[in-house]
């Protein structure tokens, strides 16, 4: 295209590209010089006065970094109570000239920090002082944390650090203790401390994080965490765990005792006498073997009486039964329970049947005085006042009888007196009591009237029978035989 010469010239004067002259300054330092004026005029829209930094310059005390989260809600929800102007300018926050616009914010950290403030090595920095010799002047430092707060997160806690945070209940994590010396350390630091349950936290956690047999050769040395362990098994029923460590420990009769616990856990009759005839053969001590062979013998009995007895009650052919049906079953029950229940029920059969009284005294040795007083109180309780006379009266060998109480009369009388006995049955048995004051005692407690006037003209004791005379009613039968007794003259009285 061909241009004349006046085009040429103003092509070239209005072109916005220069032409290379060597006086024109170097391309790099003009641009940085570019930015520091632009960023001068930045400071312009977020500086009021550059007199007043510290009233812009405040460090925020809620302790969270600048520009987080949490910290721009904060701005933002102090800032909530502004006016409707105000939102809407914040609208419009794309452009500088809305800035320029908002009034002064009440936060506690200016965006000229940005620029011209160094919190710590690596943050924003002033470009103008960049540029600059001069050192960048720190508007908004950090705040230090107390160490142990950074301790906290950081969780750089030594054993007796934390073993001291566990004993006063603080939440602190076990996790970082790895190596096994590092956990054993921490159980020494937790057995010296003697707290039980900062120990058994400590097992559990070691519980948790080592093989068995680790756990069990350090525990081997060391008893009383060893102790802790066993009772913490025991207690949340762990009995595999248990037997294992009995087993490596060679502790052959708590093994033997821990697996005969586990009959509590057999719901079943017949699965728990089974279980029981495997515990037979266990290594129990002789005081234990015995038991174990009673609690066997003990269930296989009460099965036999229950299977019976159900079907004698669902028949409503026996008199006892129907007079006094049965409130539970004999199953599981203790042997004394067992013994009662059999006096209540059976305590005329013979001595051959398993249901007998006589039998179970013989099979399991009950002793005479658990015997005696386990009848008593069944057939006090259903008022069969001739087996319980029949119960104390013994023949000599000259046939002579005579009572005897292997667990004393004064027991006697109060269990007669429990199941509501006559007075007259309780007089026989008070007038058997051998001590006199504790005769007189009962007697008197009882209204037992016959025995205590009895005993008084036996002692000749004037002054406690005259005492006793305004305890009985007037006009009774009472009344008048201690009168008669008072005008007798053939009683010397004590003085």
């Amino acid at each position: 295209m061909n241009r004349t010469k006046g085009d040429e010239e103003e092509y070239w004067n209005s072109s916005k590209f220069k032409a290379f002259t060597f006086d024109d300054e170097d391309d790099e330092l003009s641009q940085l010089k570019e930015s520091k004026r632009a960023v001068n005029s930045l400071r312009d829209f977020v500086d009021d006065d550059d007199d007043d930094d510290d009233d812009l310059e405040r460090v925020s005390w809620s302790g969270e970094p600048v520009g987080s989260i949490s910290w721009s809600i904060k701005e933002t929800a102090g800032n909530s109570g502004s006016s409707h102007e105000g939102r809407e300018q914040l609208k419009s926050r794309n452009s500088f000239s809305s800035y320029a616009q908002l009034p002064k914010p009440t936060s506690t950290y200016s965006l000229s920090s940005f620029f011209r403030g160094r919190t710590r090595p690596g943050s924003f920095q002033s470009l103008s002082d960049a540029l600059s010799d001069t050192p960048a002047k720190s508007y908004a430092p950090e705040l230090g944390r107390p160490k142990g707060e950074y301790r906290d997160y950081s969780n750089d806690w030594s054993p007796s650090d934390t073993v001291r945070r566990l004993r006063k209940g603080k939440v602190c994590s076990l996790e970082r203790f790895r190596s096994l010396q590092d956990k054993l350390q921490l159980l020494e630091e937790a057995v010296s401390m003697h707290d039980g349950n900062v120990i058994t936290a400590v097992l559990i956690f070691l519980k948790r994080t080592l093989s068995k047999e680790i756990l069990f050769r350090e525990l081997e040395v060391r008893q009383v965490a060893l102790r802790h362990l066993i009772h913490f098994l025991k207690e949340i029923g762990d009995q595999k765990l248990l037997l294992d460590l009995f087993r490596f420990l060679d502790r052959t009769e708590e093994l033997a005792l821990s697996h005969y616990r586990e009959h509590l856990n057999i719901r079943d009759p017949d699965k728990r006498k089974e279980f029981l005839k495997t515990c037979i053969g266990l290594p129990f001590s002789a005081e234990d073997s015995a038991h174990i062979q009673d609690h066997y013998t003990l269930l296989e009995r009460q099965i036999i009486i229950e299977a019976n007895d159900r079907h004698l009650e669902s028949a409503g052919q026996t008199e006892i039964f129907r007079k006094h049906p049965r409130k539970a079953s004999i199953l599981n029950m203790p042997l004394v329970t067992t013994l009662f229940y059999s006096c209540f029920y059976h305590y005329t059969e013979a001595e051959g049947t398993f249901s007998s009284p006589i039998n179970l005294k013989k099979t399991f040795k009950i002793p005479d005085k658990q015997y005696v007083l386990t009848a008593l109180a069944a057939r006090a309780k259903l008022r069969a006042w001739n087996d319980v006379d029949a119960l104390f009266t013994t023949k000599n060998w000259l046939g002579y009888t005579k009572k005897r109480a292997p667990i004393g009369f004064h027991r006697v009388v109060e269990i007669l007196h429990k199941n509501n006995a006559p007075v007259q049955i309780l007089q026989e048995y008070v007038n058997l009591v051998e001590d006199v004051d504790t005769k007189l005692n009962l007697a008197t407690k009882f209204k037992c009237h016959d025995v205590v006037i009895d005993t008084c003209r036996d002692l000749k004791d004037r002054q406690q029978l005259l005492a006793y005379r305004s305890k009985v009613d007037k006009g009774s039968a009472e009344e008048e035989k201690i009168d008669a007794l008072l005008s007798s003259s053939q009683i010397r009285w004590k003085n």
